[in-house]
């Protein structure tokens, strides 16, 4: 790659004109400064003030190397291999999820619900973010995270290990009859919920880089995985117990008249920061 000189400028314009076509403008300077800060371990107030600075070598390799992978869509979580969750440093890459704002407000409700749980259970747990903000907010908890992925399995290990948090993880799959789930006092799912007719309409970054199998379910059965786990989690629920689930606005009524209808009581749902019924609540 040429560029006309070597300052941070220079840059954030090669920045702004590699990926102009894909983010807005206001994306493209916050993904570049997530770059200088992953890379080069500058802060915003430095990436403004040293417009004009030189980089070395070295240093211009490092925050331009990048931008190969984002030039393809990839989500920059992924190209810097980690994103923040709940004050926890999460790592992710393309065999699990990134972490969205709605399943922190997901956490927070739950932390905020006044539930004080011994055994939680995180269904579907991806990277592990849900399971480890749990324990960090339930240090006492003993915390089980289930996925159906080995990889996923790999990365949550990975992800305890890094934020020094213990946390039990199970490879197995909510869709078979025979998984019996362990008891709990809290269980706590945010399974694929996206319809299939929906994937054209999703950005790039998603649609091309983040596991289909976490996302998608097939339009004409989209409670599938509500269903099985809701079945399951009534057994395994503690007499009081919670059911959380996060879901498609567009479902979050069927997904509450399903659970009233399985013997859930209390059950409730929840708008996001959006306004839109994202989170349904039930007890046992």
């Amino acid at each position: 790659m040429r560029v006309a000189t070597n300052t941070v400028n220079a840059v954030l314009e090669q920045y702004q004109r590699d990926l102009g076509d894909l983010y807005p403008a206001t994306e493209v300077r916050a993904i570049a400064a997530a770059i200088f800060h992953h890379e080069l371990g500058w802060d915003l107030i430095r990436l403004l003030m040293d417009r004009e600075a030189a980089l070395s070598e070295s240093e211009l390799l490092r925050v331009y190397m990048p931008l190969k992978r984002l030039r393809t869509g990839e989500p920059l979580q992924y190209v810097i291999g980690e994103t923040e969750f709940h004050g926890l440093v999460i790592g992710v890459d393309p065999s699990v999820l990134i972490p969205r704002p709605e399943t922190e407000e997901l956490v927070e409700l739950i932390h905020r619900s006044g539930i004080r749980p011994s055994r939680i259970l995180d269904l579907g747990t991806g990277s592990g973010c849900i399971a480890l903000a749990l324990k960090k907010f339930f240090p006492e908890a003993q915390v089980t995270g289930i996925d159906v992925s080995d990889q996923a399995i790999l990365r949550a290990m990975d992800n305890g290990r890094r934020n020094a948090l213990q946390v039990t993880w199970l490879q197995g799959d909510v869709l078979q009859a025979d998984l019996e789930l362990p008891e709990a006092d809290l269980i706590v799912s945010n399974p694929p919920y996206v319809p299939r007719s929906e994937e054209a309409g999703l950005g790039l970054h998603v649609r091309a880089h983040e596991p289909h199998l976490a996302l998608f379910v097939e339009d004409a059965d989209p409670l599938r995985f509500y269903r099985a786990i809701a079945g399951k989690a009534i057994k395994a629920l503690s007499p009081g117990g919670a059911l959380w689930f996060e879901g498609h606005h567009i479902h979050s009524p069927e997904v509450a008249t399903l659970l009233e209808q399985l013997g859930y009581g209390d059950v409730r749902s929840i708008k996001d920061l959006s306004g839109s019924p994202r989170f349904v609540r039930a007890t046992r």
